[in-house]
């Protein structure tokens, strides 16, 4: 069972098996997504298509219309470095985007299928962790699918606590489209999702044969049909810096800082920190959140002492 624009019936990009983005897909997006305008293109005013024609865009990119209309139809799936860069350009991809159709214009070779080692934080990470949570910093790691990997207890308190689901839950995605908190959570619902499924679109580029995350996708787009259009616009988004807004049942309106980071000992994993402008509202509503952790976990810690004695 498929559906349409989100889980595309080809047997290259199933719910269970692989999820192999295609280079004519994210072409065919990308180009939608172009105004005349911004291309510097006349408009004559008979557009039958959203965004550039085919011949537009190829012109753009100093290539024949008839390989660029292979290219977007699949029947010629790899092109040349130099070409993929005049795309590019004329496409108007920025630096992830334009990572990510190298990615899949260039797959590496196929080899024989393993299951993907489970992955496991660091114990130094883990000790940064509590290291943040002791300075008043939310932070969490995020591994392969957007799976929740390890947090401190401010995070938990923050966004919701992962580590208490049952490990097929522990997910951003699966929190930000079917979790309702979710949507009272993040001020800037629709731009979370949005960012949400590009990361993932990210990680299907990275690993397309990852039967789990075919899984999620599947999930996801037969259970939230805004994940299905979102999907199906092939976005892309990878994180490094910026800000995200809160709307806390606890302590309100907040806004915070986040800084994406790599672990050493795993470049699918991503350490987020989090911070506030200092002596601002969303400075104290994270203190007042802090207190309340260390407040929570001195109770836990003494009635854990009663129970010993």
């Amino acid at each position: 069972m498929a559906l349409a624009n989100a889980i595309p019936t080809r047997k290259n990009e199933t719910m269970t098996g692989h999820l192999e983005p295609r280079l004519a897909d994210f072409l065919r997006a990308a180009r939608g997504r172009i105004t005349p305008e911004a291309a510097g293109v006349i408009d004559d005013g008979r557009r039958r298509v959203e965004g550039l024609r085919r011949e537009e865009l190829a012109m753009l990119a100093g290539v024949s219309v008839d390989y660029y209309t292979r290219l977007e139809q699949g029947r010629s799936k790899s092109a040349s470095a130099q070409v993929l860069e005049a795309i590019a350009e004329a496409l108007q991809l920025d630096d992830t985007e334009c990572a990510h159709l190298y990615t899949i214009a260039k797959p590496t070779p196929a080899r024989r299928r393993r299951a993907p080692k489970p992955q496991q934080v660091h114990p130094a990470t883990r000790t940064l962790l509590e290291t943040l949570n002791e300075a008043s910093r939310p932070a969490f790691v995020l591994g392969r699918r957007l799976e929740v990997l390890g947090q401190n207890r401010l995070a938990a308190l923050l966004i919701a606590d992962f580590e208490a689901l049952p490990a097929t839950e522990r997910n951003q995605a699966r929190f930000v489209f079917l979790d309702p908190h979710a949507r009272e959570l993040y001020a800037d619902w629709e731009q979370v999702a949005a960012d949400t499924v590009a990361m993932l679109r990210m990680d299907a580029g990275r690993h397309p044969e990852d039967p789990g995350l075919g899984r999620l996708v599947g999930d996801l787009s037969i259970q939230c049909p805004e994940f299905g259009r979102l999907w199906a616009r092939h976005r892309v988004h990878q994180r490094s810096t910026g800000t995200k807004r809160y709307h806390h049942p606890l302590v309100g309106d907040l806004t915070i800082t986040y800084q994406a980071l790599t672990p050493g000992d795993d470049p699918d994993q991503t350490l987020m920190i989090y911070d506030t402008e200092p002596g601002s509202s969303s400075a104290h509503a994270l203190q007042l959140l802090a207190t309340n952790s260390r407040n929570e976990y001195a109770s836990g810690s003494e009635q854990q002492l009663k129970r010993s004695a």
